[in-house]
């Protein structure tokens, strides 16, 4: 990667699309006063000092940059690898290792983590302590967090799907041999949106394939990565690679954009481990966000069902800046009857969320959700659609913040609305 930091030109075609740089106009938190940081570092002209990591975790590591850069800097990327770098001490080096190595590591544990959200929600509790007015000694952004969560199921999809979900008849299908798909379900998904991915398996069978979802399957790593744990993102990895290798899949499909953009970097994560190279770089080939998956097998319009619905798409940035899929899901909402889509301008700004970003810089994760919904609002949409699970918890927040009637839908869901035409079992 030090070949490709010295690729950067300065020339600035990256500042106009930064998000940090845009908010403080400060070089440092540009995407080439990274570039410079990096390299400085990496010369050993810069301690990695205190004030280098804030720097680095100033990004949001939405690569809009890259998108942007004539010169093909991965600066994201660079990022990444300069967190990994960086020691991992001081107060809450504790916590996060606990987060990411305990709770994510496997979806058992995430389950128990999810196990408190769901008594607090389905046992009276969080009505309890509305009425008693706990939730207002809370920060703002934990109130506004708590009220925009979804219902939290009791057991976690990952425990409820069937290893195997069996093609499902009818016209969708056509007369062509089932695909074998492996379904990777992501953690957030399981958790906190099980009826997303759950949609996600509906529909995959619906459209002819054979769905298997195997049990061993781990965590992404993409949090381990954004993190800096990039020892714990590279056992994940071989992790998944094992288990997918092991279901005998021709597909491994993600309906979360942080997700497919991981497992697709798996090749490059694993380039070094002679162990694991060639097997890395055939199963991130194997890889599609669902997205892509769908714009190629949904059906003609006659066997879907009208949705009359006016929706505005939001565009994840691990989506359309990490693996260059923008035209996908708009072509997926504009081939279902009775969509209409309304252009969301800068559709491809990040809306705040950012993985742990929400978390660890509230203030600006906040006012970069306010720009996302001025915009939203703007279109008059009934619904905004996306397809990543941080992004649909912000915008569920940043709705609940405006006061926007405007439901949050992942692509996904609407696909499984319009192949109901004619009845189906959720």
């Amino acid at each position: 990667m030090y070949e490709n930091l010295l690729s950067c030109t300065r020339c600035g075609a990256c500042l106009p699309v930064c998000p940090t740089y845009n908010a403080t106009w400060l070089e440092a938190q540009s995407p080439r006063g990274r570039v410079a940081l990096i390299t400085a570092a990496q010369d050993g002209h810069l301690q990695l000092s205190p004030n280098l990591a804030a720097q680095m975790y100033h990004c949001l590591d939405c690569r809009a940059c890259q998108t942007a850069c004539p010169s093909g800097v991965r600066i994201g990327e660079l990022v990444l690898e300069q967190r990994a770098l960086l020691p991992s001490a001081g107060p809450g080096a504790w916590l996060k290792r606990l987060i990411l190595r305990g709770v994510l590591g496997s979806h058992r544990t995430v389950a128990l983590a999810s196990m408190p959200l769901a008594l607090y929600q389905n046992l009276g509790i969080r009505a309890i302590a509305r009425r008693l007015g706990l939730l207002r000694l809370l920060p703002r952004r934990v109130q506004e967090l708590e009220a925009s969560l979804p219902r939290v199921p009791w057991r976690p999809l990952m425990s409820r799907l069937p290893a195997v979900s069996t093609a499902a008849p009818g016209r969708a299908r056509g007369t062509a041999p089932p695909t074998r798909v492996g379904f990777f379900l992501g953690c957030a998904m399981s958790a906190l949106f099980a009826d997303v991915s759950s949609a996600t398996v509906r529909v995959l069978t619906g459209l002819g394939c054979e769905v298997v979802t195997p049990k061993a399957q781990r965590c992404c790593g993409a949090p381990h990565l954004d993190q800096g744990d990039r020892q714990a993102a590279l056992n994940l990895a071989r992790a998944n690679i094992r288990a997918f290798e092991a279901a005998n899949v021709q597909l491994v499909v993600a309906d979360c954009a942080a997700c497919s953009a991981s497992l697709k970097e798996y090749a490059e994560l694993l380039a070094d481990d002679p162990a694991y190279a060639s097997r890395a770089n055939a199963f991130s080939a194997r890889v599609m966000d669902i997205n892509q998956f769908l714009a190629s097998r949904i059906p003609s319009r006659e066997h879907l069902k009208e949705l009359r619905r006016r929706v505005t798409y939001h565009s994840p940035c691990h989506l359309a800046h990490a693996q260059g899929i923008c035209n996908h899901p708009r072509a997926v909402l504009r081939s279902l009857p009775g969509i209409e889509l309304v252009e969301l301008p800068e559709a491809e700004w990040c809306c705040g969320s950012a993985g742990a970003y929400m978390l660890t810089h509230p203030t600006r994760s906040s006012d970069l959700m306010d720009r996302k919904m001025a915009n939203v609002a703007s279109t008059g949409a009934d619904a905004v659609v996306t397809s990543n699970p941080g992004c649909m918890l912000q915008l569920r927040m940043g709705c609940h913040r405006h006061g926007l009637n405007m439901e949050v839908r992942h692509v996904v869901e609407l696909v499984d609305e319009a192949l109901c035409k004619d009845g189906c079992e959720r």
